[in-house]
């Protein structure tokens, strides 16, 4: 016997939606009988290189193989300090600890959730090797900023823009700043399902990515690395072509939906609403409030997300906790753990309620109205 939810989600938090140009890409691959590796796949990378401004990129089966393989390219030993986020997936952490270095976490800015140049600066040594931003949500971190401490202490750049497909800081795009890596899981802006790319302005790098993703073979047998298996299969690049087409006109949806968000939830006690930063451009992966329960009569981040799954309103807490702050890292040889209190107290507040494109706009005000009344706004 399955137990059934009281109330049926009817707005979600994500969906995924894929129409008959998806089909008609797939069903060529099918009937080409190339399902590996293949034209699709270049045609991906070629596509997306030319959507962020990046002069390379090269797909691999996901995005955490993004991060691992982007890393690999700094040849990191043990010893060697990266400088990420605490506030983010998992697989930011894991990937840095694949390669054997030490993460060290900076707090983050309490108006874009990325990390703090200023925190990220007080953490710099003789040991630090490189810089892991994240965009978080769709939204760049201070790129100029962390570039210029980059360049000034001699820094790698990898940029975890696993959520900002197309997002743009000072004029450039998520992915151009350093080696960016994206993710193409279900949720993800722009999907295959499960897959990951890997942007660079670095011809070398690139060359050395595609030998890495293909068991350290330029051609078969021809070993010149120890290498593995990342490919992306032109089935699942398949998936991912159609939607670069249409992704303008979804990112003019999602920012439409957010605009309406935050006009209509600003004077709603106890909630802190994202925003647009100044030379950013958001690409509204998710919208993401704060909750206060001393201004909203008690409701905590809790109360607020069963409130509106009682409504049938979907929402997510990403992230509940500092990504360190698990048993498994705690301890852990490889982890440095920093006072975060921005992180510590975001991660507590926290609620991402749905901005997809696919919502109506029946479906956003009806997000406004119970999310007001909940809050004990009036409306």
């Amino acid at each position: 016997m399955t137990n059934t939810p009281a109330t049926e989600i009817t707005i979600p938090i994500s969906v995924v939606h894929l129409g008959p140009d998806v089909e008609a890409a797939v069903l060529q691959v099918v009937r080409s009988g190339v399902i590996a590796q293949g034209p699709m796949v270049k045609r991906l990378e070629d596509e997306f290189a030319a959507m962020i401004g990046a002069a390379e990129v090269v797909a691999v089966n996901n995005g955490t193989t993004a991060l691992i393989a982007a890393l690999d390219m700094l040849d990191l030993a043990p010893g060697d300090e990266v400088i990420t986020s605490p506030f983010t997936f998992v697989a930011t952490l894991n990937a840095i600890l694949h390669t054997g270095a030490t993460v060290r976490f900076a707090d983050i800015s309490p108006t874009d959730f990325n990390i703090d140049p200023a925190s990220v600066e007080a953490l710099v040594n003789e040991h630090t090797r490189a810089l892991m931003p994240v965009h978080l949500y769709g939204q760049c971190a201070d790129m100029p900023a962390l570039a210029a401490i980059a360049e000034r202490h001699g820094l790698a750049m990898v940029e975890d823009a696993a959520q900002a497909h197309g997002a743009r800081v000072a004029g450039r795009g998520a992915g151009t700043w350093g080696i960016g890596c994206f993710s193409l899981y279900a949720t993800k802006n722009l999907t295959s399902g499960e897959g990951g790319l890997i942007s660079t302005n670095d011809p070398a790098i690139a060359d050395r990515l595609r030998v890495l993703r293909n068991q350290g073979m330029r051609a078969r047998y021809q070993y010149e690395m120890a290498g593995n298996n990342y490919r992306l299969t032109d089935l699942q690049a398949a998936v991912c072509v159609p939607q670069l087409a249409h992704y303008p006109e979804q990112l003019v949806r999602r920012r439409a939906n957010a605009a309406a968000l935050i006009e209509g939830l600003a004077d709603v006690p106890g909630l802190t609403l994202p925003s647009q930063l100044p030379e950013r451009e958001h690409v509204w992966h998710q919208f993401t409030v704060l909750v206060d329960p001393a201004e909203a009569g008690g409701l905590d981040r809790d109360g607020l997300a069963t409130g509106l799954a009682a409504a049938g309103i979907g929402s997510g807490v990403y992230y509940p906790r500092p990504v360190f702050d698990y048993a498994c890292y705690r301890g852990h040889e490889q982890v440095v753990v920093e006072p975060v209190p921005v992180a510590e107290s975001v991660s507590a507040s926290c609620l991402s309620i749905p901005v997809h494109p696919t919502l109506s706009d029946t479906d956003v005000e009806r997000i406004v109205t119970v999310t007001a009344a909940l809050m004990g706004a009036e409306r």
